[in-house]
């Protein structure tokens, strides 16, 4: 496959982890959240990265692998999340993951049980179902929330989630910082050159970052590999999901939503497996196991 592009594609494995996920682009990370965050954390300084890969309390337990995990010097604790085509239980799969830091703080002895700030943040290349008749709210933050006083009665729980596909706003609507970020992320692949409204210090060293002229031919190879995956894993379960829900309302009305949703689930991986994919990666999208899988 040739990459004709100019600059890598912010949804693949490789250019989300490039751009966000290294020591030498931390400073990138940093600006991104406090755009996205100030208002609840205040400006965060410094981050560490923390193994992405979490175990539970014994063998037997699910793992949680996260794309990006860090802290900050306060001790808050990021969860950041790229979702790059419909999953089912996206949400679920996103409290789950929170379950792990929030547990990790746990101390041996006498103990108060006060907890640093979790933050977990989806970025999603799809629109929610339960929301597509919504146009205009992309930018969700969820908290627990009393519905007596309509006031949230937890603050140190919070989920964040970008429908990119609704970000609609073109280059000469830009307003703010948030805005120019949310551009990138959806636009960044099609670009030819640095738009004239991202002379900010931290947008030219994303784009040297970005462009792929700069990378080695190991950096090239391994860009090339995951944008096809994201290309064929994107066109595979866009288009499952699509038959797949047509095809799970119809049997719904039969024999319940839940057959459907599984038939639905079954397409979505067996069209996930003839294109190649891994069956663990199949499970983790489908939340089939990978024996049922194999059987497709």
């Amino acid at each position: 496959m040739s990459i004709k592009e100019k600059y890598i594609c912010p949804f693949t494995d490789f250019g989300f982890k490039k751009l966000f996920g290294t020591e030498l682009n931390k400073d990138i990370l940093i600006d991104f959240l406090n755009e996205l965050l100030k208002k609840d954390t205040g400006e965060i300084i410094k981050l560490n990265y923390l193994p992405t890969e979490q175990l539970g309390h014994d063998i037997n337990s699910r793992k949680a692998i996260y794309d990006i995990y860090c802290e900050s010097k306060t001790g808050e604790k990021f969860i950041v999340e790229l979702q790059k085509a419909k999953q089912n239980y996206f949400k679920d799969r996103s409290i789950y993951y929170s379950t792990f830091p929030i547990q990790q703080q746990a101390q041996k002895g006498d103990w108060n049980f006060k907890l640093n700030a979790v933050y977990t943040i989806g970025i999603s290349d799809f629109i929610f179902e339960e929301s597509k008749d919504d146009k205009q709210i992309f930018h969700h933050e969820v908290q627990l929330f009393d519905k007596n006083t309509q006031e949230v009665f937890y603050d140190k729980l919070t989920y964040v989630y970008l429908e990119m596909p609704k970000f609609t706003k073109t280059e000469e609507e830009l307003e703010t910082h948030f805005d120019k970020w949310l551009y990138i992320l959806k636009n960044l692949e099609n670009l030819t050159s640095r738009p004239n409204k991202f002379q900010e210090e931290i947008f030219t060293k994303l784009f040297k970052q970005a462009e792929i002229a700069n990378y080695n031919v190991t950096e090239y190879a391994e860009y090339e590999h995951s944008l096809k995956i994201y290309r064929d894993l994107k066109n595979s379960i866009d288009t499952a999901f699509s038959e797949g829900e047509a095809k799970g309302r119809i049997e719904g009305e039969a024999k319940g939503e839940e057959i459907g949703l599984i038939k639905g689930a079954k397409k979505t991986a067996k069209k996930m497996k003839q294109a190649g994919l891994d069956l663990k990666i199949i499970a983790q999208i489908t939340e089939l196991s990978e024996t049922e899988i194999e059987n497709l």
